[in-house]
């Protein structure tokens, strides 16, 4: 019986996957197999994705994709799968700042079980800002990184959360942000060899060569660990939020600040907006949760409501 290889899919173009064993010793030396899926995925309407953790077998001097292993979430645009964190990158000036594009954004890796990260760049340009910024994710729990490309600020220190990060498990990250916010920038800093390696498998998957708007994941080596950064082009901040129907129920659930709160209200059904008797506004009111991120929750829920499920659907099918 042929022996099954593990490896993990770093990009798919038209039917053609470059996967990157786990052991490569077991592939002649080989960083990259290039192979095909099994036809019955195709019967099954099942699309292996950059991310996917999948099993190869050789058939006639050729690598076939035998199994998909059980995926941790899967995105739509992009089409991605087991992305265990999102860099959130919000400039703290030069642009301004959108907030309530990020809350979109974390309530969308939330719902999908990815751990959101905040990085406040740019914070030579305006220290009151980032530090405004700072306090509004600090005080929800998550983990934040203010710091500056330019200066060098910070940076170490999120360069060491990714290496802590990476010798736990597996770590497969995107990093997201609107446009200026500075994100090529920052992974040019964090990752100064990514650049020789992008468009590796583009080159060796002859199909993809002239397609900018497929995800591809980059295998990055420090330290003794591995993690994989994606390259999501032609996407852009909005694209991840929009395409991740999230239901009025719940998305209090996907604001991780209102998780205790909930089943502790007056109103057994209450959405936590103005309700009598609201856990989530007495903890406002206390000082243990931020205004913004509380209106940023009721403007996504007005939008939600605006946009029933067959909405969303029809749009996820253009």
């Amino acid at each position: 019986m042929t022996e099954e290889i593990r490896g993990i899919i770093l990009k798919g173009v038209g039917g053609l996957y470059g996967v990157r064993p786990d052991r490569i010793q077991n592939t002649s030396g080989q960083d990259l197999i290039l192979c095909s899926a099994r036809g019955s995925f195709r019967h099954e309407s099942i699309t292996p994705l950059p991310g996917d953790e999948v099993l190869l077998q050789q058939t006639e001097g050729s690598y076939v994709i035998q199994h998909i292993l059980p995926r941790r979430n899967s995105l739509i645009r992009p089409a991605i799968a087991n992305l265990s964190h999102l860099f959130v990158v919000i400039p703290a000036a030069n642009p301004k700042p959108d907030l309530l594009m990020a809350d979109k954004l974390i309530s969308a890796a939330e719902d999908k079980e990815i751990n959101p990260v905040i990085i406040i760049n740019k914070i030579d340009t305006d220290s009151e800002s980032a530090a405004e910024i700072t306090a509004t994710y600090k005080i929800g729990g998550f983990t934040v990184f203010p710091l500056s490309c330019t200066t060098g600020e910070g940076v170490d220190s999120l360069h060491q959360y990714i290496a802590d990060e990476s010798s736990k498990r597996r770590l497969t990250a995107a990093f997201a942000g609107v446009s200026g916010a500075g994100k090529s920038t920052l992974m040019g800093v964090l990752f100064p060899n990514l650049q020789l390696k992008t468009g590796e498998i583009s080159r060796k998957i002859k199909r993809g060569r002239h397609t900018t708007r497929h995800a591809e994941l980059y295998p990055v080596e420090w330290e003794g660990t591995c993690c994989y950064i994606a390259d999501t082009p032609g996407f852009s901040m909005l694209d991840f939020a929009r395409y991740h129907s999230i239901t009025p129920e719940d998305l209090p659930y996907t604001f991780r600040e209102f998780i205790p709160c909930i089943g502790t209200c007056r109103y057994t059904k209450c959405m936590h907006t103005r309700e009598e008797g609201c856990a989530v506004l007495k903890k406002i009111a206390a000082g243990g949760l931020s205004p913004l991120r509380h209106a940023h929750y009721c403007s996504i829920l007005e939008e939600i409501r605006k946009n029933p499920p067959w909405k969303r659907e029809q749009s996820e099918r253009k």
